[in-house]
């Protein structure tokens, strides 16, 4: 154990009163995002204000003299690796461990909300282990060389200090050297924060009900004296027992979706013809809270089951096909509780921290063999569904209760059962939004949260990429007009794959076009990315060449997971495959994005090409090495199947 003198104390509190912002940033950039960011926020400052070391008095032997020790360090440096350690120490834990934190009740605090940069730094960091994340804060924030990096890593506890640079170093690069600036903004920075109320609503009865209790307590106060007798303990509710009261849920207005710049499940009311009943609600929060050893509960990809610390918001409570379901969000996580006739309770939990129009546009309330139900947002105007493998098809019309709830849709085929049809739902929003959007596509993949689909076109020809980024001006589109479904016909069967993990949005983006050899015509390339709420995202890489049926799903060319590629921080990707030609010859067929300017094929077969497609003969099991070069000099790898 260290041990400080009086001396390094007071220096370590001088150096935190003087950094204070500084070390919190720090602390809440290692910190695992999956804690949510009002907890994470919490922690930071909790661990910066817990790094101030203790000093210990020891006294040296009689009859020696007192030994001479290391130069005393800085109580920057001091404070800085105690908090590092501390918040390095959070690293796969439960939820994010549990730890003491200020204390903050009746409102939700989170750093200002960025653009859209800052929140694909965020997801790309959340994907990255806390050693990454701290060898990016030591380089960004704290303007630390490799050396000074490596050196704090491995005082800290870091295993692999070098590892950690490397990734880290990868991670920088994806970003195009845009991580400083972005790690320096508001959204990363937890002394500057917005703050929301968690029971705002009934904040003026509160106030009517409080003189009236305290009115109450004065008579008994003196019933109290006079027989001597009561409980004097005086003891409020802690946050945890005000989470379980049912009345306390936050209860949204009906109308507030239409008056508000945040379009999110926050600006959902209360609906469900139980939405008052008060015993159902308290049967649901006991059970998130303390779930019985035989409920079921699922939760989708990094997604915490921890009891809510403050009352959530109440979204829906009533009777779906004989089921009593109440839906509550805490702000960061969707949690729906399910009481069916004479069984168990269920429990699901999905994460939804960041949602928006779309992505908060609807949710799964019940579910069954074959189908499931949508209720949808108070701001969609109309729903309708349509089939992904039938592109030419009108959409059919949906019927929607007054509360919300949709008829029954059909589900996408199960694992193993074929792929004739894959049913997705189209949204449309309401005309009281303003600027209205378009309408736009969410598919089930089995989570409590569909998933949106968009679509980007292959760039125009001679058409170049604005700010590093592998999309046109406007970025993806709505994958709802007849060049975007002629695609997802294609590329639909592949979203089995996707089912229960998380998925946030899928984006078709048909980055190449090659010309087939031997005059067979045009084949598209597409990757078809999916980003998670988690924040990493994989890639499914498509050759699509002409096909009799609009719903051929061409090959498969590669798949990566967690990976940044065909995202604007990896706007680059390749793809190959071994292509037979009518007349029984095989080729080798390679193509990248716009900013691959030429490639190379070694191995099995050696090839190059000075353009961002390649077509060479080639047997069809000889095996290749493809990479494209990119026009500033760098290199990209094919993705691999």
């Amino acid at each position: 154990m260290d041990e400080h003198t009086r001396a390094d104390v007071e220096r370590a509190e001088a150096a935190i009163v003087e950094h204070y912002p500084r070390l919190v940033r720090l602390a809440y950039l290692v910190l695992p995002p999956s804690m949510g960011r009002h907890r994470r926020v919490l922690t930071a400052h909790g661990l910066v204000q817990r790094a101030l070391p203790r000093a210990r008095r020891r006294r040296p032997a009689r009859g020696l003299p007192a030994q001479r020790g290391p130069l005393p360090e800085s109580g920057y440096d001091l404070v800085r690796l105690r908090t590092l350690r501390l918040a390095l120490a959070y690293e796969g834990r439960p939820g994010g461990g549990l730890s003491l934190v200020p204390v903050v009740w009746g409102l939700r605090l989170f750093p200002r909300a960025g653009g859209a940069d800052e929140l694909a730094l965020d997801r790309a960091l959340s994907a990255a282990p806390a050693s990454v994340r701290a060898a990016i804060g030591l380089w960004h924030l704290e303007g630390l060389d490799e050396d000074a990096v490596r050196a704090v890593l491995e005082r800290a506890g870091v295993e692999e200090p070098e590892a950690a640079q490397r990734a880290a170093a990868h991670l920088d690069a994806e970003t195009g050297g845009g991580a400083a600036a972005l790690l320096n903004s508001g959204e990363f920075d937890p002394c500057t924060v917005q703050a929301r109320p968690t029971d705002l609503l009934r904040r003026r009865q509160r106030v009517r009900v409080s003189l009236a209790l305290a009115a109450v307590l004065a008579i008994g106060g003196v019933a109290t004296g006079v027989c001597g007798g009561g409980d004097r303990s005086g003891r409020a509710e802690t946050p945890a027992q005000q989470a379980l009261d049912p009345t306390r849920l936050v209860r949204t207005p009906n109308e507030q979706w239409a008056d508000t710049s945040r379009v999110d499940f926050t600006a959902w009311p209360a609906r469900g013809r139980q939405a008052g009943d008060q015993e159902l609600l308290g049967r649901a929060l006991r059970v998130w809270a303390t779930p019985p050893d035989d409920a079921r509960i699922t939760a989708t990809a990094g997604t915490s089951t921890r009891p809510p610390d403050h009352p959530p918001q109440l979204l829906y409570a009533g009777l779906i096909d004989n089921v009593m379901v109440v839906v509550l969000h805490d702000g960061e996580r969707l949690v729906r509780y399910a009481e069916p006739e004479d069984a168990t309770p269920t429990l699901h939990f999905a994460r939804v921290d960041d949602a928006d129009l779309t992505t908060g546009a609807g949710l799964v309330i019940g579910r069954g063999n074959g189908w499931m139900r949508y209720l949808l947002a108070p701001w969609i105007a109309d729903v309708s569904t349509r089939d992904l493998l039938a592109p030419g098809a009108p959409p059919h019309g949906l019927h929607v209760a007054p509360d919300g709830v949709t008829d029954r849709i059909a589900t996408p085929p199960a694992a193993g059962a074929g792929c004739g049809r894959w049913p997705v739902a189209q949204f449309r929003p309401s005309t009281r939004l303003g600027t209205v959007p378009p309408a736009f596509l969410l598919a089930d993949l089995d989570d409590l949260v569909p998933v949106h689909l968009t679509y980007l076109p292959p760039p125009a020809a001679g058409q170049s990429n604005p700010a590093g980024q592998p999309t046109p001006a406007g970025g993806p589109r709505e994958a709802t007009d007849p060049q975007a479904l002629r695609s997802w016909a294609r590329t639909a069967c592949s979203l089995g794959a996707l089912r229960g993990a998380g998925v946030r949005s899928v984006n078709d983006w048909a980055f190449a076009e090659q010309q087939l050899p031997e005059g067979a015509g045009r084949a598209t390339w597409v990757c078809s990315r999916a980003e998670t709420w988690r924040g990493p995202g994989s890639v499914t890489v498509h050759f699509l060449p002409p096909a009799a049926r609009p719903t051929d799903p061409g090959r498969i060319a590669g798949r990566a997971a967690d990976t940044a590629a065909c995202s604007r921080f990896g706007p680059y990707v390749v793809g190959d495959v071994h292509w037979r030609a009518g007349s029984g010859r095989w080729y080798l067929l390679a193509a990248g994005s716009r900013d691959v300017g030429a490639l190379d094929a070694t191995g099995g077969v050696r090839a190059a090409g000075p353009t961002g497609t390649l077509a060479a003969p080639a047997g069809p099991d000889a095996r290749a090495e493809v990479v494209g070069r990119l026009r500033d000099g760098r290199s990209v790898r094919a993705v691999r199947p």
